[in-house]
């Protein structure tokens, strides 16, 4: 299928699953996750109505920013070093991944004047998977005030690794980050509007569980070509 296709359909799977659970399909955003894509099919992504493109390396974004710049908003999805931050900030609209206080305090040094993050939640508890554990969240939170440049404005994680098979594997994953979300905006009495969850084998389940944006890769580009 084409990549106009693959975007038509994806919609339309966003569309049913979040009229299936009384939700309105527009309050989802598709994050297409630009992995190993060349800028000439981001740029066909774009034609046919995608406006965010999630990278995972520093370096890859930055290459395809040279090509494609402002013509689409740019997040960070992956894993972000701290000796990553000065180039990622001149790249990037939002953090998804924000997962310790070192890299906090590598944006606070770097940015001006604030930037969105998400706290990436490791809810699948994998070796892994890098995020902050469940039991962590209040904590971290607490020491995030220190920071006045880190705009946390929800939450991210990532469904087990067996999810590709059986994403039903994922609704722990997701529901227990909807839970962390509510009790930290209580406790700090805050607003954490984004829950980012569930990837192309698993983001009806994330929607079906109070997923706002959903993060996919292969059913826009198709398998990765390594």
């Amino acid at each position: 299928m084409s990549i106009k296709e693959n975007i038509a359909r994806v919609m339309e799977r966003v569309r049913k699953t979040a009229e299936q659970t009384g939700r309105d399909p527009d309050e989802i955003t598709i994050v297409a996750v630009a992995k190993m894509v060349p800028p000439e099919k981001i740029e066909e992504a774009i034609l046919y109505g995608i406006k965010i493109i999630g990278e995972n390396r520093v370096q890859e974004a930055k290459a395809k920013f040279g090509v494609l710049g402002d013509r689409v908003t740019w997040h960070m999805v992956g894993h972000l070093q701290t000796n990553k931050v000065k180039d990622a900030i001149k790249i990037f609209s939002m953090i998804q991944s924000l997962d310790s206080l070192r890299l906090a305090s590598e944006i606070e040094k770097r940015i001006e004047p604030a930037i969105d993050c998400l706290v990436e939640v490791n809810t699948s508890k994998e070796q892994s998977k890098y995020g902050i554990s469940p039991h962590e969240a209040f904590d971290f939170f607490e020491s995030l005030k220190q920071f006045k440049k880190i705009n946390v404005v929800g939450l991210m994680t990532i469904g087990p690794g067996w999810a590709i098979q059986d994403p039903e594997a994922s609704r722990p994953c997701f529901r227990l980050l909807c839970d962390i979300r509510d009790e930290l905006a209580q406790e700090f009495d805050r607003p954490l509007p984004i829950l980012s969850m569930g990837m192309t084998s698993d983001f009806e389940v994330a929607i079906e569980e109070g997923a706002n944006v959903i993060r996919v890769g292969r059913a826009i580009f198709g398998p990765r070509e390594y």
